[in-house]
This record gives structure tokens, C-alpha cells and sequence, in this order.
């Protein structure tokens, strides 16, 4: 399997036979997508959908806040915004509800946190969860090969940190959503510090299968190929 990070909170899950993409929305991949292409497009924020199967995103005009909308190079991919477990090209997927804050959505609204099996993989994008996780809530998950996880929005790094603990995986991809590239970089290095990394090389992607999964919880850099 293939991670690449788009740019905030969008990745780009590429197996080998199906493709993921998480949370493209319009800060990041443009009205046209950049020419990013998926079977699978997951929203992790934003009002869902009033029916959770999936469906083309051809048919969805509006998504999330009701101001994004589905890039015009995934209009052939099937969407998914809401809890539940579903299966799509072969890839098993799980949507958690979460929350964006600690009062259970009161402040900023609800979330939901994805896995994907993909490869042999349980990946999970956590999208813009805001506060630690309940046993209930790491039951539905279930182990988790890789995270990512968001560093400079709702969560901070001390949380985020204790976060990646609770999920305990083998590997930890920060995504820095701050306001501002300064502001993602001061996330980034607080970060790095609670996790107790002192150096990362950022890499162009990540490249990984489950034989090649490290012994321990290990944090790599995925370089964004945009700013929101």
C-alpha cells in the first residue's frame, strides 16, 4: 500500500487493486480534484449524508457544511460520510463516530474516524477528532496498523500524542492542519517532542506492507503535496 498526504487532512490510500481518498475537500485538492482519482472518497466532518450506503459522488452536489462539494475528478467514486461498515471494491471499511471537541460535537460538530483494509492493512484516518478516545469507541476501530492523525487543529500535541498511545500502532502519520505553514510547523515540532522523536527526515510517500511494519510505534513524515 501507498500513502500520500494531499495537503491537510486529505491522504491518498493507493492498493493494489483499489484506491481511498480521505477528506478532499476544496482547501486542499480545488474545484477539479488536481487530477486525483479514487474508487473510494471518505468525508470525516461535516452534516452526513440522509442515507449511509455509499453512492456515486456524481449524485452529491454538497457535502459536509453544504459549501463542499465532491472534486470534479471523483465524480465517478463512491462516498462514504457516516458510521457504519461497509464494503466497497474489496476494501473493508469501518466509520466511527467521533467528535470534533470533548463535549461530544456541542462545540464544533461530530466526526468520523475511518479504517481501512487495504493490502493486508488497517489503516485509519482519524479526520478531525478533538479528544481522546473511549474503550467503546477503540473497540469499533479495532487494531490499527497505521495512523494518521491530526497535529495543530482541535487536538493538542500532548492529547494527540496520548491519542496514538491509546490506539498503539505500528506506524504514525502526523498530519499538520494549523492555519498557516508557520503554525503547522510549531505543531509539527510540539508534536514530535510528546512523542519523543528528536529527528524525521519527511519523506514523498509512504510505502508499506505488512511484512515490512515495524517491531514498535514509529512516526514518519509524509511531505504534503499542497497547503489549504
Amino acid at each position: 500500500m501507498e500513502l500520500t498526504w494531499q495537503g491537510r487532512f486529505c491522504i491518498r490510500l493507493r492498493g493494489r487493486d483499489a484506491t481511498v481518498v480521505a477528506d478532499p475537500f476544496l482547501a486542499e485538492v480545488g474545484p477539479t480534484g488536481r487530477g486525483l482519482t479514487a474508487d473510494v472518497v471518505t468525508f470525516s466532518h461535516g452534516e452526513p449524508s440522509p442515507a449511509g450506503a455509499p453512492k456515486r459522488a456524481k449524485t452529491i452536489t454538497t457535502l459536509g457544511d453544504g459549501h463542499v462539494i465532491v472534486p470534479s475528478s471523483l465524480e465517478h467514486a463512491f462516498v462514504l460520510d457516516s458510521p457504519g461498515e461497509y464494503e466497497v471494491r474489496d476494501i473493508l471499511i469501518t466509520g466511527v463516530r467521533t467528535y470534533r471537541d470533548e463535549r461530544s460535537g456541542a462545540d464544533r460538530g461530530p466526526n468520523v474516524a475511518f479504517v481501512y483494509e487495504l493490502d493486508g492493512l488497517h489503516t485509519c484516518h482519524l479526520g478531525d477528532v478533538g479528544h481522546l478516545l473511549t474503550q467503546d469507541e477503540l473497540g469499533e476501530l479495532g487494531p490499527i496498523d497505521v495512523v494518521c492523525v491530526p497535529i495543530g487543529g482541535h487536538l493538542g500535541a500532548a492529547k494527540a500524542a496520548e491519542l496514538v498511545a491509546q490506539l498503539d500502532p505500528r506506524l504514525v502519520v502526523p498530519l499538520a492542519v494549523g492555519a498557516s505553514e508557520s503554525d503547522c510547523d510549531v505543531a509539527l515540532a510540539r508534536f514530535l517532542h510528546e512523542m519523543g522523536v528528536k529527528e524525521a527526515i519527511p519523506q514523498a510517500r509512504l510505502s508499506v506492507t505488512p511484512s515490512s511494519l515495524p517491531g514498535e510505534t514509529t512516526l514518519v513524515l509524509i511531505e504534503p503535496r499542497g497547503r489549504g
